[in-house]
């Protein structure tokens, strides 16, 4: 019996290989609006998995007025084509379909970027998120921004693209649909005619410049989940419309409103949120309409997307973020090998660091966004095989020990503990969130032993018990312990948020959490004190605000578990010192900017500042190695195998045993300092 993910599905004439996509986003790869190399590969990976359609081009922008903040593809111009056709030429190569995003963003973009022009919206009514003050729509740029999409879809034609898809998700198109934004009283207000006057011309314009040479479909709110704003109902009622228009063959169904912060979290929901939460609303939409339904949100793993497609509710089953975890979903689905796909945990890692500012990337796979320099496969060595020693099995051990493992080495892997993971067993303890975050380690524990790694576990190990395995190579990933050292006084008097993770210690009374970390380090801990009850919670911070490193959707998912349970957020103020008062403690704080000191009469202070590496091991083994524990950084950066000097082994370090940091520097340090061993 074929899984129904397999089944081969007709979009609009367009022959799919299964039911599989990926939705468009923008990952922030295209500096110039053209695609990238980097762009084109990533791409190309899934199809070379095995995806039945990819959809790229995130927010592609059509207008001058339309700012890119992303690094969207510009159809604004035909500088788009020849990049364009190349890339599509390569994605059709591996037997995949590809179409684009094609947008106007309105007011949700920003104006002193690109070429610095006011943004646009059919009334002046400011976006939360981007803050500018967008220009009232003239009728003149009403009949240029239709004219616009034209162009564009005509420059999709020109590049091969199989279709496009044009964005109603808080964009200008939908910007026309909600009473949130549509003060109009002329003939593009009031009624819901005259609110989708705007998207008709569009639709009709591109119809007139291409036919029905391409694929047109449109993604769209379901539900705009805000007071005053498009209801579920009314929703369903533009999609009727616009599916019985005859100008659009699909609709991609979305979730809630992208205009706020707090929007933009719940429709790109992170960890520890329910799977699928929109599947009811692109079930009630396909169920009103006669045209296919896509629908991507939170589908992380084959048996959600599985009950999706065969229960009917949707048509093509969007595992968006589940592509950037493991690009090789069908291709393994296919082969049998569905328990080896790497799932996606909802860390948001990748859309966090777009927010701020930075490419998108993952968290768990390393790969991913770097095709071209880290493959998505580790391949066989072709030199002699190593005798290797990985010390540590947390994420960076672990992916050491795996990617010198598929390479085909001898690899020894020693954990002090009774179980892998190091300090992710221990935040997985923080929250449902965060448990679900530690599948991270799930997948490469089921890795290493695949690739026949001897695991070590209970092993607390000295230079005398490595040296003894006659290493070739030794990697140190034993990570770091907390560090209280900041503190001027008071160090033996605080507990760090790992003591409260076990359960060492239980805070009780009045709790300052000092999180001096910014991302989700100490907010878990706050949160796994108030899932025990924990109330008069204070968080001090010196960043501007809590969560400084968190930002959508991460960020509003933690400040409404504390403004849910009352938290006391304090910003701007370090924790300098802790004595004992009476029964309790007496924390001074500074203020970063007027240095005044204040003082807090507390319980209990619970301090988050990273960890200091533990080096002994590393130092034991450093004279004794042939590179002096030294990385090359010019052959790492160059993608070159590391020079093995001289006899004897030779020394590396990974993670939080080299610096304090996250879960993706160690997995990524690991991965490319050992792919070319």
């Amino acid at each position: 019996m074929t899984d129904p993910l397999l089944e081969p599905f007709d979009l609009g004439g367009i022959h799919l290989r299964n039911r599989i996509f990926s939705s468009s986003h923008a990952p922030g790869y295209n500096p110039d609006g053209t695609p990238s190399e980097r762009y084109a590969a990533y791409h190309e990976e899934k199809a070379l998995g095995g995806i039945g359609l990819t959809m790229i081009g995130g927010s592609s922008t059509v207008s001058p007025d339309s700012a890119s903040i992303w690094g969207q593809l510009d159809f604004g111009t035909d500088a788009i084509i020849e990049p364009l056709a190349g890339m599509v030429e390569r994605i059709h190569g591996h037997g995949t379909a590809i179409m684009s995003q094609l947008t106007h963003m309105g007011r949700r973009t920003v104006s002193n970027d690109g070429d610095w022009l006011p943004t646009i919206a059919p009334s002046p009514v400011r976006e939360p998120m981007h803050r500018f003050w967008p220009k009232q729509m003239e009728h003149s740029d009403i009949r240029r921004v239709v004219g616009d999409f034209a162009a564009a879809a005509r420059r999709a034609e020109a590049a091969g693209l199989d279709g496009i898809e044009l964005v109603a998700t808080s964009h200008l198109i939908d910007q026309f649909w909600t009473p949130l934004v549509n003060h109009r009283t002329d003939e593009y207000g009031g009624s819901l005619t005259n609110r989708l006057r705007f998207t008709f011309e569009v639709l009709e314009a591109i119809r007139a410049a291409i036919g029905d040479d391409l694929v047109v479909g449109l993604r769209m709110i379901g539900d705009e989940d805000q007071p005053g704003g498009l209801s579920r109902e009314e929703s369903i009622e533009i999609a009727v419309r616009l599916a019985t228009s005859g100008l659009l063959d699909f609709l991609n169904v979305a979730g809630p409103s992208l205009a706020t912060d707090d929007g933009l979290a719940k429709a790109i929901p992170p960890s520890g949120t329910p799977l699928m939460p929109y599947l009811d609303v692109a079930a009630a939409v396909k169920e009103a309409v006669d045209l296919p339904v896509l629908h991507a949100t939170r589908m992380t793993d084959l048996s959600s997307a599985r009950h999706a497609i065969s229960e009917g509710l949707i048509d093509l089953a969007g595992m968006t973020r589940a592509h950037m975890a493991d690009p090789h979903i069908v291709a393994k689905l296919e082969r049998g090998e569905a328990d080896r796909i790497r799932v996606c945990v909802g860390a948001a890692y990748c859309i966090n660091r777009l927010h701020l500012g930075m490419e998108s990337v993952c968290i768990q796979n390393p790969a991913t966004g770097r095709e071209l320099t880290v493959p998505q496969l580790v391949a066989l060595s072709t030199g002699p095989r190593r005798r290797v020693v990985v010390v540590g099995a947390g994420p960076g051990g672990l992916e050491a020990a795996r990617t010198c493992a598929e390479r085909g080495h001898d690899v020894v892997l020693f954990e002090a503990q009774d179980r892998v993971g190091g300090q992710m067993v221990l935040m997985a303890r923080a929250s449902q969130r965060q448990r679900e975050v530690a599948g991270i380690v799930d997948w490469l524990a089921a890795e290493i032993h695949h690739a026949g790694v001897d695991l070590r576990l209970s092993s607390p190990v000295g230079a005398s018990e490595v040296l003894a395995e006659a290493p070739d190579v030794v990697v140190i990933a034993t990570g770091g312990l907390p560090d209280t050292a900041f503190l001027e006084s008071g160090a033996d008097l605080v507990h760090t948020s790992w003591e409260v993770l076990t359960g060492a210690v239980r805070p009780a009374g009045r709790i300052l959490v000092f999180d001096d970390h910014g991302a989700e380090r100490g907010l878990s801990v706050v949160e796994y004190l108030v899932d025990r009850g924990a109330v008069g919670l204070e968080v001090v911070t010196p960043d501007r605000h809590v969560g400084f490193d968190l930002a959508t959707p991460p960020g509003p998912a933690y400040l409404r578990m504390l403004y849910g349970h009352g938290v006391l957020l304090t910003p701007d103020h370090r924790l300098i010192s802790v004595e004992r008062s009476g029964d309790g403690l007496r924390a001074t704080l500074r203020n970063e900017y007027t240095r005044a000191e204040v003082v807090r009469e507390v319980d209990s202070v619970v301090t988050e500042h990273g960890v200091v590496p533990d080096g002994s091991l590393f130092q034991e083994l450093r004279d004794g190695s042939s590179n002096e524990g030294v990385v090359d950084l010019e052959a790492l950066l160059a993608g070159d195998p590391q020079p093995l000097p001289g006899s004897g082994y030779t020394l590396f370090r990974v993670g939080d045993a080299v610096a304090s940091r996250d879960v993706a520097s160690a997995i990524y340090e690991a991965r490319r300092l050992l792919q070319t061993l």
